[in-house]
C-alpha cells in the first residue's frame, strides 16, 4: 500500500496542473456501520485515499469528514457539493460551500447542516464530493457514491437510536436548581440527574463527582450555608440511590459566596439556588477524600 502510494505522489508532481478524482469503482462500493451508546459512524472507503464518513455523537448532529491515509491533500481551500449522478441528466450540483483543508489524518470536516444535506442528497441518489484546489492550480476531487446507501443509513439510524442522551463534554459540568427556595428536588432536576446517572453508568470511566453547593443571600451566613450542605446532601443521596458509589463523590458546600448573578431581584436569587456538577476521570492515587464535612465555606469563614 505505502509503494501504491508513493507512486502516486511521483506521479502527481510529474503532472501540469490537472484534475484528479478520487472514489471507488461502483461495484466496489460499500458502506460500514460503526458506534456504540457515544459515537456512530457510517462511512465508505475511498480506493487509495481513506474515507469518507459520517460522525454523530452522543448529544449532538452529524457531521461529514473525510479520513486520509496519507498527505495527498494539502491545506488550502475546497468546495463541497452535493453532486448529480453522470446517469441523471438535467439534475445540477448543489453548492454547500467553501470549507477548509488542512493537512493530517482528517483534513476537513463540515458543519452539521452541511451534513445533514449530504445525507438528504445520498438518499437522493447524489454524491458527497469535495473539490479541492491546489496551491499549483490543479484541482482533486474526493467522491462518495450513492449505492447501497439505504440499507446502511437504516443501521446508521438504528445505531443513533442507542445514543446517550449527552456526550462527557456536554454533562461533565452540569447544573442543578432550586427554584423554589427549599431542598427538595424538583421534576427538572431529576430528569438532570438521571441523564448524568446514564452516562455515569455507560462510562465506567468517570470516577470522580464533585458537587458544590449554592444560596441566595436571603438568609444569615450560617442559613445559607446550611441550605447549600442540605442541597448538595439532597443531589447526593439521589445518585446514591441510582447506584453511583459514595466514595466518588466529593460533597462542598459555600452558601451564598459564590452567586451567578447579583442577589437584586428574585429571578436572580433563584438562579444562584442550586449545586453545580463536576465529573472527571481521576486516577487511584490521585482521588481526593470523598466527603467534606463542612467544605470550602467552612474552611475559608
Amino acid at each position: 500500500m505505502r509503494q501504491r502510494y508513493l507512486a502516486l505522489l511521483s506521479l502527481f508532481a510529474s503532472l501540469p496542473a490537472m484534475a484528479i478524482t478520487f472514489q471507488t469503482r461502483l461495484e466496489s462500493v460499500e458502506w460500514k456501520v460503526e458506534g456504540d451508546q457515544f459515537e456512530c459512524r457510517l462511512s465508505q472507503p475511498i480506493t487509495d485515499f481513506g474515507a469518507g464518513e459520517f460522525v454523530r455523537r452522543a448529544g449532538e448532529q452529524a457531521i461529514f469528514r473525510i479520513k486520509a491515509s496519507g498527505t495527498i491533500m494539502g491545506a488550502g481551500s475546497a468546495t463541497l457539493l452535493a453532486a448529480a449522478a453522470p446517469w441523471q441528466p438535467g439534475r445540477g450540483d448543489i453548492n454547500l460551500g467553501s470549507v477548509s483543508v488542512s493537512t493530517g489524518g482528517f483534513p476537513f470536516s463540515s458543519s452539521q447542516v452541511q451534513a445533514g444535506r449530504l445525507i438528504n442528497g445520498l438518499l437522493d441518489g447524489r454524491s458527497p464530493l469535495i473539490r479541492h484546489y491546489a496551491r499549483d492550480g490543479g484541482t482533486m476531487e474526493v467522491r462518495l457514491l450513492p449505492a447501497k446507501f439505504n440499507k446502511a443509513f437504516s443501521d446508521y439510524q438504528l445505531c443513533v437510536t442507542k445514543l446517550l442522551p449527552m456526550n462527557f463534554e456536554q454533562v461533565k459540568q452540569t447544573q442543578v436548581g432550586f427554584p423554589g427556595g427549599g431542598i427538595e428536588l424538583d421534576a427538572k432536576a431529576k430528569s438532570t440527574l438521571q441523564t448524568i446517572v446514564a452516562y455515569l453508568k455507560a462510562d465506567p470511566s468517570v470516577n470522580q463527582i464533585e458537587l458544590d453547593g449554592h444560596s441566595d443571600n436571603s438568609g444569615n451566613r450560617l442559613t445559607n450555608r446550611d441550605l447549600s450542605r442540605r442541597r448538595a446532601l439532597a443531589v447526593m443521596d439521589f445518585l446514591k440511590a441510582q447506584g453511583i458509589p459514595e466514595e466518588q463523590i466529593t460533597l462542598r458546600f459555600h452558601g451564598e459566596r459564590y452567586p451567578l448573578a447579583p442577589n437584586t431581584n428574585n429571578a436572580n436569587r433563584a438562579r444562584n439556588r442550586r449545586v453545580n456538577i463536576h465529573l472527571d476521570r481521576v486516577a487511584p492515587e490521585e482521588k481526593p477524600a470523598p466527603v467534606a464535612s463542612a467544605g470550602d465555606a467552612a474552611r475559608t469563614s
